[in-house]
């Protein structure tokens, strides 16, 4: 996998207290492309970072309606990986954000 179609899968590191929660659990969590595969983002995820990953899952998020001063509007929706680590194993998020 070239570094284009890597960086083009992996958007950003989501960095929330739930995902900060999961660290501790080697499980990491990142916004990925609207059709990365998990053999994609396994991929990308060891080469970018290094590490041995054990398992991916992917979960797609749908844009929430807000109101903004009586106008309706629609936020973005977006495809997340959730990633699990290998025993040992760690990627420092907010040095890579």
């Amino acid at each position: 996998m070239n570094m284009e179609r890597i960086l083009d899968v992996i958007r950003a590191p989501l960095v929330t207290e739930k995902t900060a929660r999961l660290q501790e659990n080697n499980q990491y969590v990142f916004k990925v492309a609207p059709d990365a595969s998990k053999p994609e983002v396994k991929t990308a995820i060891e080469q970018l970072f290094e590490v041995k990953v054990e398992s991916v899952n992917l979960l797609n998020v749908k844009g929430k309606v807000k109101t903004f001063h009586s106008r309706k509007g629609r936020r973005s929706s977006m495809r997340k990986a959730y990633v699990r680590l290998a025993e040992g194993q760690s990627i420092d998020t907010l040095a890579r954000a």
